[in-house]
């Protein structure tokens, strides 16, 4: 049975998230195959995918490799989320169904739950759903497309500690869920635009993975 190639994208996604692939790591398809257990097409296409969502990179002479992302690419990207989460909250005050809901509202009381025991890698698992959750509810596929990039990207180049007060952090949550189930838009955009700059602080760069200095120019994009 053919692996499709968005597994084996995920999978190397991952690998690359986790830091199993290095920045400005070679990533061969042959390696690459042997190590998923397919063949290479689904590499080869799993890899131009991941060029485009900008995890790798092609280099004249070297192939392709993991990226290496810059400060500024890094801090662009708590920036977008910035902006893109509001809009994610405000779309879903005004499309959520009752099964968003209900998820929502058992990950905000397991949240507030978990942060009383003070269990912190329970509390990141449970906020990565909660955020990946209402974005869902937005039923606006692209916003949900570029979310899902970014937080990969920002998993990837920070580490996310715990607040040091996460009873708050989750009293938050549940307010933007209540001002969803009410269907009240624009006090949705404005208390998760205010809760993403409050956890943008907990972010800190992970080091020496995030370079100074510009990136390498990118060979493939003269290809057509």
């Amino acid at each position: 049975m053919r692996i499709p190639a968005h597994a084996v994208c995920t999978a190397i996604r991952d690998d690359i998230v986790s830091g199993v692939f290095e920045p400005g790591g070679r990533l061969t398809e042959e390696v690459l195959a042997r190590r998923y257990g397919v063949s290479r097409v689904p590499v080869r296409e799993a890899l131009r995918t991941l060029e485009a969502e900008g995890f790798v990179t092609t280099r004249r002479h070297a192939g392709a490799c993991v990226a290496e992302p810059t400060e500024q690419e890094a801090a662009d990207l708590l920036e977008l989320r910035a902006l893109l989460e509001p809009l994610a909250a405000a779309r879903a005050a005004r499309r959520r169904t009752e099964g968003h809901l209900k998820v929502l509202r058992g990950l905000v009381r397991l949240g507030q739950e978990r942060a009383r025991s003070g269990r912190g890698e329970d509390l990141r698992a449970l906020g990565g759903w909660f955020h990946e959750t209402l974005a869902q509810a937005s039923a606006s596929p692209g916003l949900i497309s570029v979310l899902t990039q970014t937080r990969h990207k920002i998993a990837w180049m920070y580490v996310v500690r715990t607040p040091a007060r996460p009873a708050d952090s989750w009293a938050e949550h549940g307010a933007i869920v209540d001002a969803v189930a009410r269907g009240d838009a624009e006090r949705a955009r404005a208390l998760t635009g205010l809760h993403v700059e409050r956890a943008a602080g907990s972010h800190r760069l992970r080091d020496p993975r995030v370079r100074t200095s510009q990136p390498a120019v990118n060979t493939a994009s003269g290809r057509h």
